[in-house]
């Protein structure tokens, strides 16, 4: 992610750190202090009052939020609530709910399923959607449509100011439900898990009246847009498991600097030195990997789509087994709960099943290199 753009990116990561080192553990980040950092607007065309940029560059802020292990709706408003509305034709609705997310008053998150997983039947499971099968559908009314099903696990849908729904339509096709939260019918109720540093969420619909102008189909010009969606909130926690391995391999080396036994620096004995090397040859490879995959176009391609299930599968294994590792080398005091590498576990730990297990995404990464 360095490139003709190293300079600006490692400014970037430097801003991005100092930012969230401002926050504590207990409480979460300001999103004012976010959105009037230009972080909401960093990948929005600046006709919409944003930077321009590039995934790639809000990657960097995604891992920066994984390395701080930060209380945060970003990597969810960034990855799939933009994407989502990116991916809408404009019009009035659509252009000032993305001024507003840049403007930090407005906080959209895609109701994706946190265990949702490509359909063994790839693309005939539902047609362009590259395998991904949304959990809602509408009904035609005489006044509009109905909206009803249900998205579990669905990442900071408690916090969200407007909901994007993607759902069935009666024809097949795939449709964007744009709906605030309190809407008659629509219910979130928050599901905890063992990582207190992120907030989830069940999101279900029982035959919710829409508007027409409330159902939107995706761009003309967009292919298997859910699939597109996915993939982005895949590549984000992808990120945030990467954040996570630098700060715990960094935080590992430091302690084995200072903590001594037998009067030598634990960092001296060959069984640490070849522990910290494993998990820098690990975090090597993630970032390599994640790399890889921010290069390719975010378009669904099967190229595309296999890079990014390479990058979440491995990234989040690496996580999990790095943060393990961490806490494994510093020792009774890494088991404590003032260690804090606690929180990181517990969030590898959730990053590697969200969007996809390793076994799901390498299952799938099978059934595409054995199609004919």
């Amino acid at each position: 992610m360095s490139g003709e753009f190293g300079e600006f990116h490692d400014e970037l990561r430097t801003v991005a750190r100092e930012l969230l080192g401002k926050d504590g553990d207990t409480e979460p980040v300001g999103w004012p202090g976010l959105a009037g950092a230009g972080w909401t607007g960093l990948e929005v065309a600046a006709g919409y009052d944003g930077a321009g940029a590039t995934f790639t560059e809000v990657a960097i802020l995604l891992e920066e939020v994984g390395r701080a292990a930060a209380r945060t709706a970003y990597p969810s408003v960034a990855a799939a609530g933009i994407g989502a509305l990116t991916l809408l034709d404009s019009d009035t609705r659509r252009d000032g709910l993305l001024r507003a997310t840049v403007a930090g008053t407005a906080l959209p998150i895609a109701v994706l399923e946190g265990n949702m997983v490509p359909a063994a039947g790839g693309e005939t499971a539902c047609a362009g959607t590259g395998g991904i099968v949304p959990g809602f559908r509408l009904t035609q009314t005489s006044e509009g449509f109905e909206l009803s099903g249900s998205a579990d696990f669905v990442p900071d849908a408690p916090a969200a100011t407007i909901l994007l729904i993607p759902a069935l339509d009666p024809s097949g096709a795939i449709r964007v439900v744009v709906v605030e939260p309190d809407t008659a019918g629509l219910r979130i109720t928050a599901r905890p898990v063992v990582d207190a540093t992120r907030a989830l969420g069940r999101v279900d619909a029982d035959a919710v009246p829409l508007v027409p102008e409330s159902v939107r189909p995706f761009r003309s010009d967009i292919d298997r847009g859910l699939r597109i969606l996915f993939d982005r909130a895949a590549l984000a926690v992808a990120c945030d498991s990467v954040g996570i391995a630098a700060a715990m391999l960094d935080a590992t080396v430091e302690y084995a600097r200072v903590r001594t036994q037998f009067d030598r620096p634990i960092g001296s004995f060959q069984a640490v030195k070849h522990a910290c090397a494993d998990m820098l040859v690990e975090l090597t490879i993630a970032r390599r990997l994640l790399a890889e995959a921010l290069a390719v176009a975010s378009d669904a391609s099967p190229e595309s789509s296999r890079a990014v299930a390479i990058a979440k599968a491995y990234a989040g294994e690496a996580g999990v087994r790095i943060a393990g590792k961490a806490m494994q080398l510093h020792g009774g005091i890494g088991y404590t709960w003032e260690s804090g590498i606690h929180r990181y576990l517990k969030r590898a730990t959730l990053n590697r099943a969200l969007f996809g297990s390793p076994a799901d995404l390498r299952r799938e990464i099978a059934r595409d290199y054995l199609r004919p």
